[in-house]
Formats: structure tokens, sequence, C-alpha cells
């Protein structure tokens, strides 16, 4: 079967490599669409040396296919519709052996690529159970991707009074609101620097910073203005892959902030993937309208252009999903 591998630094290629033998607990699965994410950039960037190269399948973890075969399940068969989680970043590839406890159905009635998008939802809501009580905060975004949008929506849900929306691209912004946003500020790259972000929350904040600030892009320019937005002894989440092992980091802010600092990953390992199930039930059900986040699909041939386009956020992609050959 074909596959991408990560074989060096900002270097993937297509490879030959054998089908997945199915194992017990497991269902082969035939990869049908994925989407690309931010922590696809990480592990083709901004990995640590010695972790490259990577085995085929990278990079890619958002996934939808169709079960092949299947060893010890009751709750999939042969030719249902699925979502498998893949926490290893290996399914890249024409097919997918996932551990059971990965592998969801999918609902009916809405488009695979909307389906998809389920996944990142899941790391959202898992996400969000980090969060303190919401009702009636004021919550500041940095960063406007799909996880930003995500992140939005699911602030107000949870009784935030205000969301502010922070990014430096003005496309991105523009879908601020539709996700729940109530202010929406166009920062720059030095914005911590400068001050003006932090007067930019203020003016919109009744002079105040934000009780809450979720960092969901990765930069590190976003990374050090999250604990600049956040209030004296506020809360910050840091949710963005980091575009680096090592970065600078001004710790003098965070330490007099007095804030809580938390950083969340792995939502594979939540019992059961109710948070995932959530996204689902989220999207099938049109709780939250996903149809406009994909902006580009490309052939499973043209993935390293894929993630080029992802990584500059070339054409104002937002989402980008992989189409595999049938």
């Amino acid at each position: 079967m074909k596959a991408a591998q990560v074989v060096a630094r900002g270097k993937v290629q297509i490879v030959d490599v054998p089908q997945p033998v199915l194992r017990p607990g497991h269902a082969l699965v035939r990869t049908q669409r994925l989407s690309l994410c931010g922590s696809d950039i990480r592990m083709l960037h901004y990995a640590a040396e010695e972790d490259y190269p990577f085995p085929p399948g990278t990079t890619g973890h958002e996934m939808v296919g169709v079960v092949e075969a299947v060893d010890g399940s009751a709750e999939v068969k042969p030719g249902d519709a699925v979502m498998a989680l893949a926490p290893r970043h290996e399914a890249m590839a024409q097919y997918f052996l996932a551990p059971l406890a990965h592998v969801i159905p999918l609902p009916a009635g809405r488009p695979l690529e909307h389906l998809l998008q389920a996944q990142q939802l899941g790391t959202v809501l898992y996400a969000c159970q980090r969060l303190p009580n919401l009702v009636g905060k004021t919550v500041a975004v940095i960063g406007q991707g799909s996880a930003g949008l995500f992140f939005n929506y699911q602030l107000r849900q949870m009784g935030a009074r205000r969301v502010v929306a922070l990014d430096v691209d003005s496309n991105r912004l523009n879908r601020s609101r539709s996700f729940g946003a109530t202010h929406v500020i166009h920062n720059h790259a030095d914005a911590a620097e400068s001050g003006e972000a932090t007067q930019a929350l203020r003016d919109c904040n009744e002079g105040e910073l934000a009780d809450v600030v979720v960092e969901a892009a990765g930069e590190v320019a976003a990374i050090n203005l999250a604990a600049r937005l956040a209030r004296q002894c506020g809360d910050v989440l840091y949710f963005g892959y980091p575009r680096g092992q090592v970065i600078p980091f001004d710790f003098d802010v965070l330490f007099h902030k007095c804030v809580r600092a938390q950083t969340i990953v792995g939502a594979s390992v939540e019992a059961n993937q109710l948070s995932t199930r959530l996204a689902l039930d989220m999207v099938a059900s049109g709780r939250i309208d996903v149809s406009g986040l994909v902006t580009h699909r490309l052939p499973f041939a043209a993935v390293a252009e894929a993630y080029e386009m992802h990584r500059t956020r070339a054409d104002q992609c937002l989402k980008i999903v992989i189409e595999m050959p049938e």
C-alpha cells in the first residue's frame, strides 16, 4: 500500500509498505479522508532531531474510513464507516490498523468531511474539562484556526460572557463571530512586546484583562502573549502544539501574574472516547455547523504540498482535507 512518511525534518515522501495484518482487538480501516492539524506540522518540522525518521503513515491522525476487517468487536463490522483515532499520527496511509478502543462508528446523514472535523472538536471538548467555571467570565482565545473557532463555540456554551478572539490573519478572524466570539482583535507577530494586544483587550473588556486565556496557535509569540493577556491570578490553558522543542519564554511575566497555567494533550486516553463521541453527535445533529471549515481538498499524491500550505497558511486555507484513492 501507499503511505506518507516523514523521513527527515521538513521532508515527507510517499512510500510503498506492506498492508497491515489484522490482529486481535483491532480493526483494519481503509482510509478515505484525512484532515491536517497543527500537530502534523509539529511532527514534520519541529520534533526532536533524534525522532527522525518517523514510521510510515506519518503524519496524519484525523481520519475517517471504512472497516475492511475486524477481530473482536461488537460495535463495528466490515463495511461500516468509522472514525479511527491515531494518536501516533500513523494514519496517512491507504490502510490503518487501529485498536478497537479507538474505532468509533460514524452516524449517517452528514458528509464524511464534516464528520471528520469532530476529531479535533473532540480534543477541544476534552481540553475544556480543564477550565474553571466560566459563567460570566471573559476568555481570550489566541489563534483562530479550526481549534480556536471550536473553542469560541464551546466557551460560549460554558457560560463565558465575553469570548475575545485574537489572530494575525484577518481572514480567520472573519469567521470568529459565527463560532461565538463576541469581540475580535487583529494582532501582529510582536503584539506581545508592544502591548497593543493587551490594550486592545482592555478596551473591549471594561479596562480589565482576561479571566482565562486559551492559547490555540502554538506559535512562540502566541505562547508568550498568553500570560500577558491573563489577569492577576487568572488561568491559562496551553492547547496549541509548540512550534519548537525549546523556545524563548518570558517566564517572569507568568511568574509575577501568579496564573494557573496548564497544558493539555492526548484526548485519545479518555475512557470510551466520550469527548469525541459527543463531538460526533454535535456535528451530526447540526448543533455546530462545520460546513465552512474545509477550504481545500487535495489528493493524497499532493500531501507534501498540503502540509506546506497548512504550515504557511497559503491561499487563506483553514482546514485541508486529503482525499485517498479509492
